[in-house]
C-alpha cells in the first residue's frame, strides 16, 4: 500500500470532520440526566469504529474497513443497552 498526498489529506479530513461532528452534537444535545459507563464506551466505540472505517474506505484497506464496521455496530450495541438501562432505571 503507498501513502500519497492525496490520501493522507483525505484522512486528515475525515478524522477533523469526526471530531467536530462528535463535538457540535456534544454542544447540542440535551441529556437530561448523567449517562452511565454503557452509553459513554458504546458511544466512544461508535465514533472510533465510524473513524477506522472511513480511514479503510479512503486507504483501501479492506481489513481496516471491516474492523471499523465492527467496532462501529459493537458500539451501537452497547450504547443501546445502557439506554435500555437507563431507563430501567428511571422508570419508563
Amino acid at each position: 500500500m503507498q501513502f500519497n498526498k492525496m490520501k493522507c489529506t483525505q484522512l486528515v479530513t475525515v478524522i477533523a470532520l469526526t471530531f467536530c461532528a462528535f463535538g457540535v452534537n456534544a454542544q447540542k444535545s440535551h441529556v437530561p440526566a448523567p449517562m452511565n459507563k454503557d452509553q459513554v464506551d458504546g458511544r466512544i466505540g461508535e465514533a472510533e469504529g465510524k473513524t477506522k472505517e472511513a480511514a479503510g474506505v479512503i486507504l483501501d484497506d479492506k481489513k481496516m474497513q471491516t474492523e471499523g464496521n465492527v467496532q462501529k455496530n459493537v458500539g451501537k450495541a452497547q450504547k443501546g443497552y445502557g439506554d435500555l438501562k437507563q431507563d430501567i432505571e428511571q422508570g419508563k
